[in-house]
């Protein structure tokens, strides 16, 4: 049995017995799960092996690499700048950054930019890693890439370039890359032990990954063999040159070591914020409501920024999805706790969102990248949450 650690409030006993089941039945091998309700801390758990290699135990300030999770807390970002009269999300990308209008880009919007309509998940030509993790060749990159759907017409998921689009946008603007804009004005505000590239000593706290192979590999069945419903997209797959692969090979080489230290240290504000389930979950409390004193968003502002601006197949993932400007929203594959919710996934498993109609701020991390339909931790979790306080 694995030793569980930390709080939980009365009431929300159903979420400690899913945790640990995480762990005894799904897999699990270092997490920590964190929920506020109506702004305040009401599950703080933690439990496992940080490092599997050496039996390092996970501890209370255990940092984990969250992967596209980080999208949440980038987008938290944008907001903030459109709120204070900085950006406006229905102008021109070109009105901020000009060298992006090339190409015929020069009407597409931030909002489209930041809701995966942009037509720029891919490259045409992916860049050695060196230059992605140096930020100024991806991002001029980007700006001379051509898109590969008229802007506005489809939505496909940017999984890599999007942190640099977006955050690109806030360097233009702010002055300040993403990294150092999140690190002044929310994680300093609210405690949060949270970063968009990771400063040199906070290292050793950093949790490393396992990864699972998957029990069947779906591209080496025959085709007749792959469910009817799978068929499309385990044909893009198997095609080295679908959207669905390339978007995810914008560097060269395409897989990225996300233990590496100069890969945490970069700022890759799509992929590679490092932190902590209770950071999470504290900025997404900030989000829907006073935390200690500091509200992040608006009431407005969070309205518009959590209106669903696509929906429908994804081009790049081949299945349905949603997306406000920044932020996920629930899907039948990633409920989240109600219709009201919104936040983020992550590679592998994580999850953080807020749930503005039943008060709920909700952070997942673990090591263990597991990922698929199967994969029901986070699900389990949310859904132990929502019956808590339903």
């Amino acid at each position: 049995m694995t030793t569980i650690d930390g709080e939980v409030a009365p009431g929300f006993e159903a979420v400690r017995e899913v945790f640990a089941a995480n762990f005894d039945r799904r897999g699990d091998i270092g997490a920590a799960v964190c929920v506020y309700w109506r702004g305040r801390p009401v599950v703080d758990l933690w439990g496992g092996v940080a490092d599997v290699e050496t039996g390092r135990p996970w501890a209370r300030d255990t940092l984990q690499l969250v992967y596209s999770a980080t999208k949440g807390a980038t987008a938290t970002v944008v907001h903030i700048l459109a709120e204070r009269g900085l950006l406006d999300l229905d102008a021109p990308v070109a009105t901020y950054w000009p060298e992006f209008a090339a190409n015929d880009k020069a009407c597409t919007p931030v909002r489209q930019l930041l809701s995966h309509q942009a037509g720029l998940a891919a490259l045409d030509r992916p860049l050695p890693l060196a230059d992605a993790l140096a930020w100024g060749p991806m991002v001029a990159a980007l700006a001379a890439q051509r898109p590969l759907w008229s802007p506005g017409t489809a939505h496909g998921y940017h999984g890599r370039t999007w942190g640099w689009l977006a955050g690109e946008v806030v360097r233009r603007v702010s002055g300040r890359t993403p990294g150092r804009f999140f690190a002044d004005e929310i994680a300093g505000p609210l405690g949060l032990d949270f970063f968009i590239g990771l400063p040199t000593g906070e290292r050793e706290r950093v949790s490393r990954m396992a990864y699972r192979q998957p029990a069947v590999d779906l591209t080496a069945l025959p085709v007749e063999s792959v469910p009817a419903e799978l068929r499309e997209k385990v044909a893009a797959w198997r095609d080295p040159d679908s959207l669905s692969n390339r978007a995810f090979a914008v560097t060269d080489p395409a897989a990225i070591d996300f233990d590496a230290p100069e890969v945490q240290a970069a700022e890759l504000p799509s992929s590679n914020g490092i932190g902590t389930a209770r950071a999470l979950a504290r900025m997404y409390a900030a989000l829907i409501g006073e935390v200690d004193g500091v509200r992040l968003l608006a009431p407005e502002t969070l309205a518009s920024a959590t209106r669903e601006q696509a929906s429908g197949q994804d081009l790049v993932m081949m299945l349905p999805s949603r997306f406000a400007t920044g932020y996920m929203l629930p899907t039948d594959g990633t409920p989240m706790t109600g219709p009201t919710a919104f936040g983020h996934t992550g590679r592998g498993g994580s999850l953080a969102f807020a749930d503005p109609e039943h008060g709920i701020a909700f952070g997942y991390v673990m090591n263990h990248i597991v990922g698929g339909p199967d994969d029901m931790r986070a699900a389990a979790l949310a859904e132990a949450v929502r019956r808590s306080v339903t």
